[in-house]
């Protein structure tokens, strides 16, 4: 009976406690983590059993190996190990190229299992007290890439531009300009918006505004990938929130590490 399996886990928005408990166990199994740029590192400790422990990232601008190797690595790391787990930032369905990898996987005979994570569209609005959806004031949300295969910006954009939903983009901080001008050519000049880096994390930074001056505001700030694009009217909730004395979710993984 074939044993050979790869399984595609989601590591989470970057703070290591934001991980599943099945994908703890995963881990712990592993006998090749191939990993992504925005798993956090921390998370190889669980792969005990790991005799190798991958690098396989991809950022814009910056890949560290292509998808096909990638692809190739999976098959020929399962000639050797039973256990080949694909560690991926947030949820591997969401933006991660899973089905690619699924594909390669079955052609050459190996089960597939997929083990959701916490997508960084999710967890990191949330962590800084932005809510998705509110009652009164949106009834939905998307969740679009900002560039397609090709590196032109999605035609989706243009679309979420034209709602009143909540907007989150993934992987546009290369054409936040751009995507800017189209909210408001679609009136949503006065929209608030939020740019966050590194959400999540002990080093994450924020800034907000409006449509029309976010780009201003991140550039000068030096925000940059990996970050979250943010637009609609929720995101005026975090300063409701700061200003009634509440705080953002304290990273508690970071203060047991220093000992706090």
């Amino acid at each position: 009976m074939n044993k050979r399996t790869l399984f595609l886990v989601g590591a989470g928005p970057g703070d290591p406690e934001l991980i599943t408990l099945k994908a703890i166990n995963v881990l712990k199994k592993a006998d090749v983590v191939l990993y992504d740029a925005l798993a956090n590192t921390d998370l190889l400790d669980y792969a005990v059993n790991a005799s190798q422990k991958t690098f396989v990232g991809k950022r814009y601008g910056c890949h560290a190996m292509s998808q096909d190797a990638i692809n190739l690595l999976i098959i020929e790391s399962s000639l050797r190990c039973n256990n080949i787990v694909r560690l991926k930032g947030g949820d591997p369905f969401v933006f991660g190229r899973a089905q690619e990898e699924i594909d390669a996987a079955r052609q050459a005979g190996m089960k597939v299992e997929v083990v959701p994570g916490i997508s960084s569209a999710l967890a990191v609005p949330a962590s800084q007290l932005i809510p998705l959806t509110c009652r009164g004031i949106n009834e939905s949300f998307w969740v679009v890439t900002g560039t397609t295969r090709s590196g032109e910006i999605s035609e989706d954009i243009k679309l979420a531009a034209q709602s009143t939903a909540t907007v989150v983009i993934l992987m546009a901080m290369s054409k936040l300009e751009t995507i800017a001008e189209i909210f408001m050519q679609y009136g949503k000049k006065e929209t608030p918006a939020a740019i966050i880096q590194n959400g999540t994390r002990p080093d994450m930074k924020m800034v907000t505004g409006q449509v029309k001056d976010i780009y201003y505001r991140a550039k000068h700030a030096g925000l940059d990938n990996p970050a979250i694009i943010m637009i609609g009217d929720v995101v005026s909730i975090n300063q409701v929130h700061r200003d009634a004395g509440a705080f953002p979710i304290f990273n508690s993984y970071e203060a047991n590490k220093r000992g706090m």
